[in-house]
C-alpha cells in the first residue's frame, strides 16, 4: 500500500552511455527531485560515458541494431543503413535538434541540475577499475566511487530503476 507520508528514495542505474540512453534516467531523476523524492545515480559499465568529463559532452546515438530509429524494417535494413559512414553523426546531430526543441539541457547541463537539486551521483569502481579511470576523469559533481556493496546499502528500501 502506497503511503504518501514515507520518505520516497529512488536509485537510478545508468549502465549505457549513449545520447539516446542518457535522458530517461536525467529526465526520470529531474521529475524525482521535483516531487520531492531522494534520488541517487549509479552509473556504470558505459554508463560511465555520460559522467566521464572528456566524453559527456559528445555521447553519440546509433541507428545500428536500434529498430526503433524510424528507418524501413525487413531484411536487416536499419543494420545496413546504420553501417554507413556518417550515419551515427547524422542521428546524433537529429537527436540532439529534437531534444533542443522539447527545452532539455545537454547532459553536463543536465547533470548539474540534478546535483543541484540534491541529487547524488556515484560512479562504479568496478568499470572505473576496468576502463582505468580516476575520480579526476569524472564530472566534478561525482560524489564518490563506489563498489557494488555499498551501492546495495545505498540502496536499500529504495526503488530501483536499471537503464
Amino acid at each position: 500500500m502506497f503511503d504518501e507520508n514515507a520518505d520516497r528514495k529512488l536509485c537510478i542505474i545508468c549502465s549505457k552511455g549513449t545520447l539516446d540512453m542518457a535522458y530517461p534516467g536525467l529526465v526520470l531523476a529531474n521529475a524525482a527531485l521535483m516531487e520531492g523524492i531522494d534520488v541517487t545515480m549509479f552509473f556504470t559499465f558505459w554508463g560511465i560515458d555520460m559522467i566521464n568529463s572528456k566524453k559527456m559532452d559528445s555521447l553519440k546515438c546509433t541507428p545500428l541494431g536500434n529498430p526503433s530509429m524510424g528507418m524501413p524494417n525487413g531484411m536487416g535494413i536499419p543494420n545496413l543503413i546504420g553501417a554507413l559512414p556518417g550515419m551515427t553523426a547524422m542521428a546524433s546531430t537529429m537527436m540532439k535538434k529534437e531534444i533542443e526543441k522539447l527545452d532539455f539541457p545537454p547532459i553536463r547541463e543536465f547533470l548539474q541540475m540534478v546535483a543541484d537539486a540534491g541529487g547524488k551521483l556515484y560512479s562504479c569502481r568496478m568499470s572505473m577499475d576496468m576502463m582505468k579511470l580516476t575520480k579526476d576523469d569524472l564530472f566534478e559533481e561525482v560524489s564518490d566511487v563506489v563498489g557494488a556493496m555499498e551501492f546495495m546499502e545505498m540502496s536499500n528500501g529504495a526503488q530501483i530503476i536499471f537503464i
